[in-house]
């Protein structure tokens, strides 16, 4: 993994852990979330409190040619980073690495570890507790993502509501859990309030 150095902090890191920002045509500051369009890039760590100190302290417009960064940027870079994630998780629907459901969790942890464990922020507790205690009898801490609603997961995945998902290893897998990682950054993962272990 290549590493990049953040202009806010001053220090490098991996790509992995940092948000690259171009100028587009106009002159605007835009994330690149893929890091793949054209042009010079400035790299900022995944997180808000970096990035507002770039935009207020002018850093990206100084490493951007002047380029102008909007005060709502990192609410900007949030929500493309969260469309990413569930791209992926639609993707991994489609190859068969995605569970959903109670049920098809509950296999899916018993056949193997997964990668991730997906609950919907809205979820009731009760249900997400008893497949927190399952993961964790099994498998110990499996990292969670309880950031998008049933309804932006069931959108990922052609449903009307998805509440319950688990991620299994892979491609997809790998690709959610580095944007998960940076989203985390600007987003809350796991909102969920657990069941109380003896209920």
């Amino acid at each position: 993994m290549r590493e990049r150095r953040c202009i806010t902090k001053g220090v490098s890191g991996p790509e992995s852990e940092l948000i690259r920002f171009v100028a587009d045509p106009e002159g605007n500051v835009v994330p690149d979330i893929a890091a793949k369009l054209p042009g010079r890039g400035a790299w900022v760590s995944a997180d808000r409190e970096s990035l507002a100190l770039a935009v207020k302290k002018g850093k990206l417009a100084r490493a951007l040619d002047g380029a102008k960064a909007t005060i709502d940027l990192a609410d900007e870079v949030e929500k493309l980073l969260a469309i990413r994630a569930l791209s992926f998780i639609g993707l991994a629907r489609k190859a068969g690495f995605l569970a959903t459901g109670t049920d098809a969790v509950r296999i899916s942890l018993k056949a193997g570890r997964p990668a991730w464990r997906i609950e919907a922020s809205d979820g009731a507790a009760d249900g997400r507790g008893k497949l927190d205690r399952l993961a964790k009898a099994i498998w110990g801490d499996i990292p969670v993502a309880g950031c998008f609603t049933a309804a932006e997961l069931g959108q990922a995945v052609g449903r009307d509501s998805v509440v319950h998902a688990a991620l299994s290893n892979g491609p997809q897998g790998r690709a959610f859990g580095e944007v998960v990682n940076k989203l985390s950054g600007f987003r809350i993962m796991d909102l969920v309030v657990k069941a109380d272990e003896n209920g």
